[in-house]
């Protein structure tokens, strides 16, 4: 529920999509809609279709700016930064219903691109995602394209550089692309206060007065893949694919005040990071008789990384260390996961049904602690089915899903292990072509995480430490949401909603005194419970020239554990324009991140906001920007625990001006990357470390 760091790259969940239109090389699985004219928007009893405008297309150089371009509400697309969010939540993005990276959808050529779903009520086969977006390109021919992108910032060494290729033949393609993005030693620094209370009565406050630092995150990533369609009977796809994390630091440099009348101190405070993570999968999708299919899909990566941090107090004048702290993580680290499908298909019906199992094997080596190393195995089971019926105005969607969680550490034999059902329903009544109503109850278990378990103790300062839980178990997620979508005067459309949230154990962090050390663990908590009041419009203001699109949403929570019960209540949502004629395209975007509640804090994500015009000349685009133009890059959070307050907020030298060069040729005709109905999107896990 949180927005990631925008340089780092997102995970996406594994999930199933059902969705081609009948002219495709795979049947269209979703049933009833209704047309809205103006917008160009489908309503479907489970998602809404977008269809690019002829304009939209020509003012696009890829994938991601098409879908800025589409203005869809609620979602939030920054281009400049690489990011896709909807109300404070990430997007599984998709093509063809393959599971996709930002990157990938980045190098769809636009022209390519038929129509967009966007589905914010995903079914059980979608396996807990929040959101989810389905591209949906042209069918297979022949030819080829190359694509390629240079963006840079003129004050910063920051930048986006991406190729791609594909090959057709017959009904074969080939596809090779590489990556690279660059951050290196960004001007950053930060606020930082907190407050202690011992159990003894006494209390020290600790005031940071920032003296510099930075933020660097080199990464790329390069992959190859082939697929094979024969058109209504079989698709085959297989793919390599490489990342490389080159370097990733993040250092703080100040000096500490504190209460007690002591002198100040000098600190330095360093994360980094570094690692490589090839991945393989192969997919095979056979169509039978009487519409019927059968869906497998295998899926295999590897981690070998290092993380590492350093923590050092130091007097001023003097040359030994108050507090020294190193600490250095070497992982190992494998995952692999084997999924199935079965669908059967009726004139006004679908039958789902599937079974997923994935396993984690993570071997961890602490240099700190003499080279001691920790092994944890997990294993998750999941088996669904899933019905769909329409009948006239209405359609309902119900199934169930039932999840096995369990881990276990080998050095100790500590661990857990638990079984969780996942109901799931929605109801969709359409009024009216603009107007339509839909309920939706959904259900998802939460496994606890590497870190959230690991038994290895980290020191974070000279007496602040986190130690993971391994008796933790996953906790249950409930949530019920209704929404109205509308449409008004073929100018005015969007959705107004109410989202009901709760997790009555959910997996939160625990600050505890254990003897002289201020511990941070974790613990299956006593419940965070939320309700959500939303609106996303987007206005035709001048058809075809200017139009804009926002997402606000007030969010009041409720959020207990051992020893505390707080609350809390934000705004929070984003707004784009946009003005397009001869050619230019000038975009301007704002964004006021989530404040969420999460055991005894609470912590937000970036305040952005972009401006951006760009020109399309024949095969080239030209644009320029500037990133943050106003306003300054926060992204923080405030502990509110009885032991522990205190308050953070990162700032980033962000104010950056850019340039961006891309360049798509086509020769031949196109051809569609191979449609996959599921994709079990396996990563190896990682080891993180605690930070003040």
């Amino acid at each position: 529920m949180r927005q990631i760091f925008p340089f780092l790259a997102l995970p996406l969940a594994a999930t199933a999509s059902f969705a081609t239109e009948p002219v495709d090389s795979l049947p269209d699985h979703t049933l009833g809609e209704v047309v809205i004219e103006a917008p160009r928007i489908i309503r479907k009893a489970d998602r809404d279709v977008y269809r690019p405008s002829k304009s939209a297309v020509e003012h696009s150089a890829n994938g991601v700016q098409l879908l800025r371009n589409l203005m869809i509400p609620t979602l939030a697309v920054n281009d400049a930064l690489g990011t896709i969010s909807a109300a404070g939540e990430s997007v599984q993005l998709r093509i063809n219903g393959r599971q996709a990276s930002l990157d990938q959808v980045r190098n769809l050529l636009p022209s390519t691109i038929r129509r967009v779903e966007w589905i914010t009520a995903p079914g059980l086969r979608y396996n807990g995602a929040s959101y989810v977006l389905n591209f949906i390109v042209a069918n297979p021919t022949l030819g080829g394209s190359l694509m390629t992108k240079a963006q840079q910032a003129l004050n910063q060494k920051w930048g986006n550089y991406q190729a791609s290729a594909k090959f057709n033949s017959g009904r074969s393609q080939w596809e090779a692309g590489a990556y690279f993005k660059l951050t290196d030693r960004l001007k950053a620094h930060r606020d930082y206060r907190e407050s202690f209370s011992f159990p003894d009565g006494s209390a020290l406050t600790r005031t940071e007065t920032p003296a510099g630092g930075y933020v660097s995150d080199n990464n790329g990533a390069a992959w190859l893949s082939y697929n094979y369609i024969k058109p209504d009977t079989t698709v085959f796809y297989v793919s390599l694919k490489a990342e490389k994390k080159f370097s990733g630091a993040t250092r703080y440099d100040g000096f500490l005040s504190l209460s007690d009348g002591s002198s100040d101190i000098n600190l330095t405070d360093l994360h980094e990071s570094d690692g490589t993570a090839p991945s393989f999968s192969a997919y095979l999708e056979q169509h039978l008789p009487h519409r019927q299919t059968l869906v497998v899909d295998f899926g295999a990566s590897l981690y070998s990384g290092h993380t590492g941090s350093a923590y050092q107090e130091q007097r001023p004048g003097t040359t030994g260390y108050l507090t020294d702290i190193h600490t250095s993580v070497r992982d190992r680290n494998q995952a692999y996961s084997l999924e199935a499908n079965y669908i059967k298909d009726w004139k006004m019906s679908r039958l789902t049904a599937g079974a997923t199992y994935t396993a984690n094997r993570n071997r961890s080596t602490y240099a700190n602690l003499g080279g001691e190393v920790f092994h944890q195995r997990q294993d998750k089971v999941y088996i669904f089915a899933e019905y769909f019926q329409r009948l006239k105005k209405f359609t309902f969607t119900a199934g169930i899903g039932a999840q096995y969680t369990g881990f276990r550490f080998r050095e100790t034999d500590q661990g857990n292990h638990s079984w969780n059902l996942r109901p799931q329903a929605t109801v969709t009544y359409t009024a009216a072509p603009e107007h339509q109503f839909r309920l939706n109850f959904t259900s998802w278990q939460s496994a606890p995480s590497l870190a959230e378990t690991t038994i290895a103790p980290q020191q974070l300062d000279s007496f602040q430490w986190r130690i993971g839980n391994p008796g933790l178990k996953s906790s249950e997620s409930y949530m019920l949401t209704f929404n109205y979508n509308f449409g008004f005067l073929r100018r005015i459309y969007g959705t107004f909603g109410i989202r009901a949230y709760t997790s009555p154990d959910a997996i939160t962090p625990l600050v505890k005194w254990e003897n002289d050390r201020l511990v941070t663990t974790w613990e299956n908590s006593r419940g965070l419970s939320n309700l959500s009041f939303y609106l996303a419009p987007q206005v035709m203001i001048v058809p075809g020239w200017l139009a804009a699109s926002a997402y606000v949403q007030f969010r009041a929570e409720r959020m207990r554990g051992t020893g505390y019960s707080l609350t809390n209540s934000a705004w929070s949502g984003n707004v784009t324009f946009q003005l397009t004629h001869w050619g230019f395209t000038l975009t301007g975007q704002y964004q006021r991140a989530q404040r969420d509640l999460w055991g005894e804090r609470i912590s937000w994500g970036e305040d952005m906001s972009v401006i951006d015009l760009s020109y399309n000349y024949r095969k080239w685009q030209f644009s320029a920007g500037v990133i943050m133009p106003f306003g300054d890059y926060d992204h923080g959070s405030k502990s509110l625990s009885r032991w522990n307050t205190n308050e953070q907020h990162t700032r980033l030298d962000m104010r950056m001006p850019y340039i961006s060069v891309s360049y798509n040729l086509q020769w031949g005709r196109q051809k569609r990357t191979a449609s996959r109905l599921i994709d079990t999107g396996i990563n190896a896990d990682r080891s993180t470390l605690g930070t003040r």
